[in-house]
């Protein structure tokens, strides 16, 4: 029997072990445009491209915040995103009242792992089609968490997600155990060229296509968006330039769907 007859159902499994939706939630994520997250000792930096669905509309927002102390980053359907963290704002206000204390970032990474892990093992519904970033600083200091459609959820010193992030996540291991002592500049400055390699050859970054988010010590989540990233920009310029993605990112590449961020 073809691979057709085992994907119609998130409960039916395939010869091989395999559920093909979630495989097609996977793939959802690797078509959103790219995300990159890292973090140093003191602060934890999530850096997002943003994208138009046509030439008309207005760059989709990929970075959402959670709790003073938290936000995401988000590649895939940015309807699920919404609902997700419409949850996630739901358990950091719990937590505010019941416990009077800010959310710990480990639970709502786990949390939302259970919540995803839900939707691959009931009959009737299907995976969430996002995968998300989360960065945090708690009293365990700062984190960053992917979660995907799978449920699986994984602490990381730097991660990249969607479109082309191959070419992120090389820039990523060659570079992340210098990020630990950084400064946030320097570690925003990181991420910008981590992002920068995400990019096809006739694309450059700027004001308006990408987004800046960061938390730390002292340090509420802040979103740089518009005017605000222009410094940040100039000491990415002030480096000599990358190439945008190449050849070897290519076939991580994929067209992207009118709904997806």
């Amino acid at each position: 029997m073809n691979r057709n007859s085992y994907d119609s159902d998130i409960t039916t499994w395939s010869p091989q072990g395999r559920l093909h939706q979630i495989e097609y939630a996977m793939e959802a994520v690797k078509q959103g445009s790219a995300a990159v997250g890292l973090r140093s000792n003191t602060h934890a930096v999530l850096v997002a491209l943003n994208r138009q669905s046509g030439d008309l509309a207005s760059y989709q927002k990929k970075l959402i915040r959670i709790d003073n102390h938290m936000g995401i980053a988000i590649a895939g359907l940015t309807s699920d995103a919404r609902v997700l963290s419409t949850y996630m704002r739901g358990e950091a206000m719990r937590s505010r009242m019941v416990f009077n204390r800010a959310l710990p970032v480990q639970r709502i990474a786990a949390s939302l792992g259970d919540k995803a892990q839900v939707n691959t093992q009931r009959y009737g519904r299907r995976p969430y089609g996002v995968g998300l970033l989360i960065a945090g600083f708690d009293e365990a200091g700062p984190h960053l968490y992917e979660v995907a459609p799978s449920g699986n959820y994984f602490d990381y010193y730097a991660i990249s997600i969607g479109a082309r992030s191959q070419s992120a996540k090389t820039y990523l291991e060659k570079y992340f155990e210098a990020f630990a002592d950084t400064s946030l500049d320097e570690l925003i400055v990181h991420g910008l060229r981590a992002l920068r390699d995400t990019l096809q050859q006739d694309k450059e970054l700027n004001a308006t296509n990408c987004s800046i988010g960061f938390v730390g010590k002292d340090e509420k989540w802040t979103v740089v968006e518009g005017d605000g990233l222009q410094r940040f920009l100039d000491m990415l310029n002030a480096d000599a330039p990358a190439a945008g993605g190449g050849d070897a990112a290519a076939a991580d590449d994929a067209a992207p769907m009118e709904t997806e961020a």
